[in-house]
């Protein structure tokens, strides 16, 4: 019986400490995050934003940081795109702004990728893991939150683009799918 109290205590104190997350039709936060290129980004902009959560260590982020780019390319332009990593850089060290660097100038990274070092701006999205999608169309409401595709570990089996399909609806003026499964990853980093 103590066990499953303490057990009971645990889970209400990680659910208690979860952050609640945006819901479909929410608002984007507004925020200004400093970026590995010395310059200061936020969410404003005139097309529809796409907000991916990274990290520098994350096997999910690794597997899938090209597939990342490869989105951000195609849709330069037309989505804007931004990657935030809000791990703790004091617990992990390798999370810091000039690892963030090295890790976007190793993958050629073509948009801004932000430190959230109060970690305010990812708690207002009630992110929960590393990577986390969320798309927002031109107005800034939420209309997909989920994973990428349905294969983080191997790109040749992947068979559904989740945020792909979401994001051509999108831009062709149709509803996004409702179906939006969860993203998987590494869980973020909390001070």
């Amino acid at each position: 019986m103590r066990r499953l109290l303490l057990s009971l205590f645990l889970v209400s104190a990680l659910v208690a400490q979860a952050p609640a997350g945006l819901k479909l039709g929410d608002p984007c936060p507004a925020f200004s995050l400093p970026g590995t290129d010395g310059k200061v980004h936020g969410s404003g902009s005139s097309i529809p934003l796409m907000v991916v959560f990274l990290s520098t260590e994350c096997p999910y982020v690794l597997a899938t940081q090209a597939r990342i780019h490869a989105y951000a390319t195609r849709y330069t332009g037309r989505i804007a795109v931004l990657g935030i990593n809000a791990n703790d850089v004091d617990s992990h060290a390798k999370e810091s702004l000039a690892d963030m660097r090295a890790q976007a100038k190793g993958q050629g990274f073509v948009f801004p990728y932000l430190k959230d070092e109060p970690q305010a701006v990812t708690r207002a999205f009630g992110a929960v893991c590393t990577p986390d999608f969320f798309l927002f169309d031109a107005s800034r409401k939420l209309v997909y939150r989920g994973r990428m595709d349905d294969s983080w570990r191997d790109p040749a089996k992947v068979t559904v683009r989740d945020l792909e399909v979401a994001t051509e609806a999108l831009l062709a003026g149709k509803p996004v799918p409702a179906e939006q499964p969860a993203s998987r990853g590494c869980s973020i980093k909390w001070k």
